[in-house]
C-alpha cells in the first residue's frame, strides 16, 4: 500500500455492477423488477467481499425516480431479499444524476465520522420500468414559478453549454464515437469482465453492456434531429442513453479493515458536492473538480485518469476545455454515451469502473465527477491501495 492504514480512513473493499441494458421494454433486463436487480447486486457484492452481511451498518442507495416499483425505500427491501439480517437498515436518496455517487459519499462520511465501520453505497435505476421524470412536476406551472432563473430541460442547458464553449457538432459527434469505440475495445479486451456480474434472464446470460454500437456510423449521426434547439447540436447520439442497471460499493473503516484482515482496493481521498448555475446546470463538474483537487492539494495533471459522466458530450468537452485536462485521461474505457446511464446507479457504476481501471493500469489517483440537473455536481478522488511508485534509477 502507498500509505499506512489509519482507523478513520475510508476504504473500498469491493465493488460490482450489473451489465447495463437498454432502458426500454425490449431491453435485456426489462423483465426484472428493480428491487430484485438491486438485491442480486447486493448479494453478489457481499459474496465477493467475504464480509458477513450482519456487519453492514447501512445500505444507502441512489434512486432518481423513487416512485412505484422504485419507491418505498427500495434498498431496505432489496437488502432483506438479498438475505441481510433484519437489523441492517436501508435508505434511498435522490441527488438526481449524482445519486449513486452521493450514496457512496454518505457511506464514506458516516465511516469517517466514526458513526459506522462498514456501509454500502449503491444505486439502481430501471428506466424501462419507471420512466425518467415520473416524480417531476415540471409541467405544473405552480411548481416552476417563483424562481429567479428559468427552469430548463437539461437538453436545453447542454445546447447553451455547447454555444458558450464554441463547440461544433463534429466535435460532439466525434467524442461520442470515441466513447463507443473505447467501450467496445474495453469489452473485447475483457476490462469489464471481472466487474460485471452476469445475469441469467430466461435462457440468456447477460454479461455485457447492451448500448455499445460499433462500427460508429458518423454519416447517420450527422442526420439526427436536434430536439432541444432548431438547427442545434445535441442529438440522441451525443447524449447518454436511457438504461437499466445497478451497482454497489462496500466501504470500510481502516480500523475494521485491520480487525477483519480485509484487503482494501482503493482509499477514498476526498468527496465533495457543489451547487452551480441552475440554467447552465451541467457545468457543475468544473467547480466540483476544482474543489476536490484543492481539498487534497493535487493538480489536474496528478490525476491519472478521470471518470466524468457523459450526460451530454458538450458537458465533458466544456469541462475538459475549462480545466485543460489531457483528453487521453478522460473515460479511457468509454462512458455513458456508449454503455448507458441508469440514473441512480451510474455514480456507483463509474466508481466500480474507476477502481478496476486503477488496478488494471497500476496507476495511483482517479477522479470521478458527475453533472446534476438544476445546477449541482459531485466529485470523488480515490487512491489505488496497491499502487507501487516506480523506483528511481
Amino acid at each position: 500500500m502507498s500509505s499506512a492504514i489509519l482507523d478513520r480512513d475510508v476504504y473500498i473493499v469491493e465493488c460490482v455492477r450489473t451489465p447495463i441494458a437498454r432502458g426500454y421494454n425490449n431491453g435485456a433486463l426489462h423483465n426484472i423488477q428493480p428491487v430484485d436487480l438491486l438485491a442480486m447486486t447486493l448479494d453478489e457484492l457481499m459474496k465477493r467481499s467475504g464480509v458477513d452481511k450482519a456487519l453492514v451498518e447501512d445500505v444507502i442507495a441512489g434512486v432518481v425516480s423513487p416512485v412505484k416499483e422504485q419507491g418505498a425505500n427500495i434498498p431496505r427491501f432489496a437488502a432483506l431479499k438479498a438475505g441481510f439480517p433484519k437489523h441492517v437498515p436501508g435508505v434511498q436518496l435522490n441527488r438526481m444524476c449524482g445519486s449513486g455517487q452521493q450514496a457512496i459519499h454518505f457511506a464514506a462520511q458516516a465511516i469517517a465520522a466514526g458513526s459506522m465501520d462498514i456501509a454500502i453505497g449503491c444505486g439502481v435505476e430501471m428506466m424501462s420500468v419507471v420512466a425518467m421524470g415520473s416524480d417531476w412536476q415540471m409541467d405544473n406551472p405552480d411548481f416552476v414559478k417563483g424562481f429567479d432563473f428559468k427552469v430548463l430541460h437539461q437538453g436545453v442547458s447542454s445546447e447553451m453549454i455547447a454555444e458558450k464553449y464554441k463547440l461544433t457538432r463534429d466535435e460532439l459527434d466525434k467524442f461520442s464515437g470515441r466513447s463507443h469505440e473505447l467501450c467496445d475495445a474495453a469489452t473485447k479486451a475483457g476490462h469489464f469482465k471481472s466487474q460485471i456480474m452476469p445475469i441469467k434472464v430466461g435462457d440468456k446470460l447477460i454479461d455485457t453492456d447492451e448500448g455499445i454500437r460499433v462500427p460508429v456510423d458518423y454519416s447517420k449521426m450527422k442526420k439526427l434531429k436536434t430536439p432541444f434547439k432548431e438547427n442545434g447540436l445535441i442529438t440522441a447520439a451525443n447524449a447518454s442513453q436511457i438504461s437499466d442497471g445497478a451497482a454497489a460499493v462496500l466501504l470500510c473503516s481502516g480500523r475494521k479493515l485491520k480487525e477483519l484482515g480485509l484487503r482494501p482496493r482503493a482509499k477514498i481521498v476526498t468527496c465533495v458536492v457543489v451547487g452551480s448555475d441552475p440554467e447552465y446546470m451541467l457545468l457543475g463538474p468544473i467547480p466540483a473538480t476544482q474543489k476536490a483537487l484543492k481539498n487534497v492539494g493535487l493538480n489536474v495533471d496528478q490525476i491519472d485518469h478521470y471518470e466524468i459522466n457523459e450526460a451530454f458530450a458538450s458537458v465533458v468537452l466544456a469541462w475538459q476545455k475549462e480545466l485543460k485536462i489531457n483528453p487521453a485521461k478522460i473515460n479511457p474505457n468509454g462512458g455513458a454515451i456508449a454503455h448507458g446511464h441508469p440514473l441512480g446507479a451510474t455514480g456507483a457504476i463509474l466508481m466500480t469502473k474507476m477502481v478496476n481501471e486503477l488496478e488494471r493500469t497500476g496507476q495511483r489517483y482517479s477522479l470521478q465527477t458527475m453533472c446534476i440537473g438544476f445546477g449541482q455536481a459531485t466529485a470523488t478522488i480515490i487512491e489505488n491501495c496497491n499502487f507501487k511508485p516506480k523506483s528511481k534509477l
